[in-house]
């Protein structure tokens, strides 16, 4: 063996395992191996994993592969309700929490607010609180009840109490209203952390030029603030279709007539409460693909697929 190797493969064995670590050939696979490993094993095989569950009859102590026959079961009349009530629920709360947070964020972000901090961490608040906490609130404020303070309000106008939890329009105003409630401050930040990287010069080139408060928000604010808007919009979407929580609160044993029923809420009701997890795996399957599906539709209209060059 050549004396040189020899001595390099001797003092690498003698150098402590810290030095090993923090060398330049290891240490980059040492600080991206905590995200890979999670990848690999709360993602990925979860992933593989309730792709094969789809193919199968899981029983207690059974288990056999029966191809598609979960699939063929799928469509429905209980799945095409959970998904028309997901679609609206995705489409308000889409339309709600791009278009209000962009608005309020350019009120903010203006000269004309006082204590504008103040409004940011208050508007911010309610992400921080629990969607089961904010669930039993909402449920006493708009409960069935004349002195409800939901019914006591509209009451006064003298309008008749209304069954808030048992109509499919006000069942779903309940959850899109706790939905935009939590979520309304986090997308606000956002839109002002993208006004934030926007140069003032072009408003005070604009006001030279005469332009007026809609005339700079059309054609200054609003297209450069199009990857932050495509970013909140993506993930409202996605946040849409995943939703789950929001409908547990107001039904927790289902709602009348599947008024509240989502699609992850018939995964739930599949895979656990009727301990079908082979026909729950085959849901969360189509669901992934409609949320794909929807997702490049959606980057596509907004441009963000488009070739630079």
């Amino acid at each position: 063996m050549n004396p040189v190797t020899s001595t390099k493969q001797e003092s690498i064995k003698k150098r402590p395992v810290k030095d090993l670590l923090m060398s330049k050939k290891i240490a980059p696979y040492v600080f991206v191996s905590p995200f890979v490993i999670s990848f690999l094993v709360l993602f990925l095989y979860p992933l593989i994993n309730g792709v094969v569950m789809s193919f199968q009859s899981i029983l207690p102590g059974q288990i056999e592969f029966v191809g598609l026959a979960n699939y063929e079961k799928i469509f429905n009349t209980t799945f095409y309700r959970a998904l028309y009530n997901t679609t609206i629920y995705v489409i308000l709360t889409t339309v709600i929490l791009v278009v209000l947070p962009m608005v309020m964020a350019t009120i903010l972000n203006s000269k004309v607010i006082k204590f504008a901090n103040f409004f940011r961490a208050a508007l911010f608040i309610p992400a921080l609180t629990s969607v089961i906490v904010a669930g039993v609130v909402f449920r006493l404020i708009f409960a069935e009840s004349d002195a409800a303070i939901a019914n006591s309000i509209i009451g006064f106008f003298g309008m008749e109490p209304v069954q808030w939890r048992y109509g499919a329009g006000t069942g779903m105003f309940l959850m899109v209203l706790l939905c935009s409630w939590r979520w309304l401050g986090v997308n606000i930040i956002y839109f002002m952390a993208g006004l934030s990287n926007i140069s003032k010069e072009l408003y005070e080139a604009a006001d030279i030029d005469g332009a007026g408060v809609f005339q700079k928000f059309f054609h200054i604010t609003l297209p450069l603030l199009k990857p932050v808007t495509i970013y909140v919009a993506t993930i409202t979407v996605i946040n849409g279709f995943r939703m789950y929580e929001e409908s547990f609160v107001f039904w927790e044993a289902g709602s009348p007539g599947n008024i509240g029923l989502t699609v992850v809420g018939y995964i739930y009701q599949q895979g656990f409460q009727m301990n079908n997890m082979g026909f729950g795996s085959a849901i969360g399957v189509v669901l992934m693909v409609i949320i794909f599906i929807v997702s490049i539709i959606q980057l596509k209209f907004f441009g963000a697929l488009k070739k630079e060059g």
